[in-house]
């Protein structure tokens, strides 16, 4: 026999077992992670929002955070009502704006996972017949798709002065989709489809109206039966009425779009109809049900999961730098990973919400206001400003 080789054999046995029972004592010495007291981390988030209020001086806010291990951390501060010093309750609900996409978005998804819906189909293929069709900027060269990450170069209906004109003369209107895509009808392109990109509601309320053709229900009540029920998000309602339970008192801006400044509620009813929004927002929420929401959607829990990395396959957006857009989600890379999720605007009052997949994480904040002068920093800012609070969820997720 070898000598050499033998002595080589003993030498990688006995480094072996030098591994063996060093990897052992190392597993067993190595802390677990741990998540800290509940109670500490809603404090830690109070006095966060506390600081915050002090500081910027808006109205109110709401936030939530949803822990890797499925625990909601919610707080508030301020007023939901500044005149008469009415303190905001963490389940307090507001307006959210374009998150309300995100809901539509979902059955989109489920239709596309289900062979119901091509996204990579022309709209011609629905809307040929409708009248109204060829004057639709880019009418005959948009895909569904290029609806929903903003690429049609369709131009906003909602910028355009004759339908804030028409919004005013008539604020009890129930409007129909296709008097919402009139005000679109006739414009210039912004850009040639698929060719650059710009915001637009209009683009959702083409996708939904297409998608009603296609089912032959309407979204609401699909959104209410697949979405709302099952998955509990109890707090969380079409806003289709000047009168909505639960709403707290927004303050709008100097100067807004609009054309209306200071509160949003007069006798308990909106300055006008929110069911204008319709695709392109139409819901109200609170905090707690849509970081809920956030956590749900982008872990693939209200569709096929296989539909995610469709969804979420984005083209650069102009809403920050760095900034990308995906089927109807807002993807952002920051300290923390890529983030996933919405940010809402409805006169009055700001949403955001957010998931952290590296961190399994959601955080989601609301205000009653969208002036700016107080507000001092776009939403996602305070997302961030939370997660940056709150280092231990990061550690307890890994």
């Amino acid at each position: 026999m070898n000598l050499s080789l033998l002595r080589h054999r003993r030498l990688v046995r006995l480094l072996a077992a030098v591994f063996y029972f060093g990897f052992v004592l190392t597993a067993t010495a190595a802390p677990k992670p741990t998540i800290p007291d509940p109670a500490v981390q809603q404090q830690r988030l109070q006095t966060l929002l506390n600081d915050l209020h002090e500081k910027n001086g808006f109205p109110g806010m709401t936030a939530a955070v949803v822990l890797p291990n499925g625990k909601v951390i919610t707080a508030a501060t301020g007023y939901a009502d500044v005149e008469i010093k009415t303190p905001m309750k963490p389940d307090d609900r507001m307006l959210a704006g374009s998150i309300g996409k995100t809901f539509f978005d979902a059955i989109f998804m489920r239709l596309a996972a289900d062979g119901k819906l091509d996204l990579n189909q022309k709209i011609s293929f629905w809307l040929k017949e409708e009248p109204w069709f060829q004057r639709l900027p880019n009418a005959n060269d948009i895909t569904f798709q290029m609806l929903l990450n903003h690429t049609s170069g369709i131009p906003e209906h909602v910028e355009s002065p004759e339908f804030v004109a028409a919004l005013w003369k008539d604020p009890d209107k129930v409007w129909k989709p296709t008097e919402l895509l009139a005000f679109s009808l006739d414009k210039p392109a912004k850009f040639a489809a698929g060719q650059g990109w710009s915001y637009a509601d209009t683009n959702f309320i083409l996708a939904a109206y297409i998608v009603e053709k296609i089912t032959k229900r309407p979204l609401y009540d699909q959104i209410h039966d697949e979405i709302l029920k099952p998955l509990k998000l109890n707090n969380t309602s079409p806003s289709t009425s000047r009168t909505l339970p639960g709403l707290v008192m927004g303050y709008s801006m100097p100067n807004s779009p609009f054309h209306f400044e200071g509160r949003t509620l007069v006798d308990g009813k909106l300055r006008f109809n929110p069911q204008m929004e319709w695709a392109g927002g139409g819901f109200i929420s609170n905090s707690s049900d849509l970081a809920r929401w956030a956590n749900l959607l982008y872990t693939g829990k209200a569709f096929d999961k296989k539909m995610l990395p469709i969804m979420e396959t984005a083209v650069p957006a102009k809403t920050g730098k760095g900034d990308e857009y995906g089927l109807g989600v807002q993807v952002r890379h920051t300290n923390y990973g890529i983030t996933y999720g919405h940010g809402g605007w409805f006169p009055g009052y700001l949403s955001e919400m957010e998931y952290f997949p590296e961190r399994n994480t959601s955080i989601a904040v609301q205000i009653n206001s969208d002036n700016f002068g107080v507000v001092k920093m776009p939403t996602h800012k305070y997302v961030l400003a939370i997660a940056d609070a709150r280092m231990e969820f990061r550690a307890a997720s890994v």
